[in-house]
């Protein structure tokens, strides 16, 4: 006789449920719902187009969190139905389904509750993200279009658009950097724990002697700001470069220089954008980009000079954070969490999710200690 009972898991998973739901604040979310509705329903609204995006983007993010957070209350009582319906008629095929849900439902919910820990200031913005290769040649340059490649996929894995601003290709193999925006809910809160030094060791296919060859690669994730008016710069500070965008091997891919370069004299930043269609487009995008690490560094300054003052100085964000062994012992380990994947083929191939969960919870504990 059938007798399957999920009660105590199911329970479980309620209890997560309304914690989220107490955080997420689901009578304010609806409020705000119902304020951005009148506001996208004036018959001005289009007179000011940036006011407009700006309103109707944050009505569809906020219909998206409201519909994810009730979809997932659904599922919960339908589970209980499938499962009452599975004893009932004694369905060993219900039971399965009941089952694969359950998991499917625990997965959500973990996403989710990770999710209500991102409460910082830009959090809940877009996400670029800049690589560069470090030492180790060409095995370096080849590791950072591994780490560009993993991290697009992660993105089209979870269906968020993804858009490649600026490409700088080696000589050899891979690239030098790379910047590339991705936009998701939540996406730099959720991806700036990967900001920091990663580690590849592996037996380089670029050398003949088969030995073991180390090389790095560093990771740079910032908010996508709509506006950074908070940082005005002089023009006097700003170098303009302008030059020909280019391909793999150094191949032309415009036939206008369309390239930009930006560089921040004060600072010694550098910003190339080379991949919308005009110079003005590139110029523009990559002032925004500049004026996010102006304001970002002057946060971060801030921050320091206020844990100087306190006597409590810790390492830097971007100091090593994750090791890739592709000989031996095949293992992903990252040096914060612990956490560990023994299938490094399906990591670079995008599955990062509980390596960004365990990076999540870690940095929210190191928070509330300091």
């Amino acid at each position: 006789m059938l007798e399957l009972d999920l009660s105590a898991e199911i329970q479980a998973l309620r209890h997560t449920y309304a914690d989220i739901s107490e955080v997420v604040d689901v009578a304010r979310l609806r409020s705000d719902i119902a304020r951005l509705s009148d506001e996208a329903g004036a018959p001005d609204l289009w007179d000011d187009p940036e006011s407009a995006q700006k309103v109707t983007s944050a009505l569809s993010h906020k219909q998206s969190e409201l519909k994810r957070i009730s979809d997932i209350g659904r599922r919960l009582d339908d589970l209980e139905v499938l499962v009452d319906l599975a004893n009932e008629m004694e369905d060993e095929d219900s039971a399965a389904e009941s089952r694969a849900e359950l998991a499917a439902l625990s997965d959500v919910i973990n996403q989710l509750e990770v999710q209500t820990l991102l409460d910082g200031e830009y959090d809940d913005r877009a996400a670029i993200i800049t690589i560069r290769s470090g030492a180790g040649g060409d095995d370096a340059t080849d590791f950072a279009e591994m780490l560009m490649r993993m991290y697009l996929r992660w993105a089209e894995k979870h269906s968020y658009p993804a858009k490649v601003m600026d490409t700088s290709y080696a000589e050899g193999a891979g690239i030098k950097s790379a910047t590339f925006e991705i936009t998701a809910p939540y996406a730099f809160g959720t991806l700036s724990v990967e900001a920091g030094t990663h580690r590849l060791a592996r037996i380089s296919p670029f050398g003949s002697a088969d030995k073991r060859q180390t090389s790095f690669a560093a990771v740079e994730v910032i908010p996508l700001m709509e506006e950074a008016t908070e940082v005005e710069i002089p023009e006097n500070d700003i170098r303009v470069d302008v030059f020909r965008s280019s391909g793999p091997g150094g191949q032309s891919v415009n036939t206008t220089d369309s390239a930009v370069r930006l560089t921040h004299l004060p600072t010694g930043i550098v910003v190339s954008m080379q991949n919308e269609k005009s110079q003005i487009q590139n110029r523009a995008a990559a002032m925004r980009v500049l004026q996010t690490r102006l304001l970002l560094q002057q946060k971060e300054d801030e921050a320091a000079k206020k844990k100087e003052l306190a006597g409590n100085i810790t390492a830097s964000w971007g100091d090593q954070m994750r090791s890739y062994f592709l000989y031996g012992q095949q293992l992903v380990k990252d040096l914060r969490t612990g956490y560990e994947s023994g299938n490094p083929a399906a990591v670079f191939d995008g599955e990062l999710d509980e390596f960004i969960s365990a990076g999540i919870r870690w940095r929210k504990r190191k928070d509330d200690d300091d």
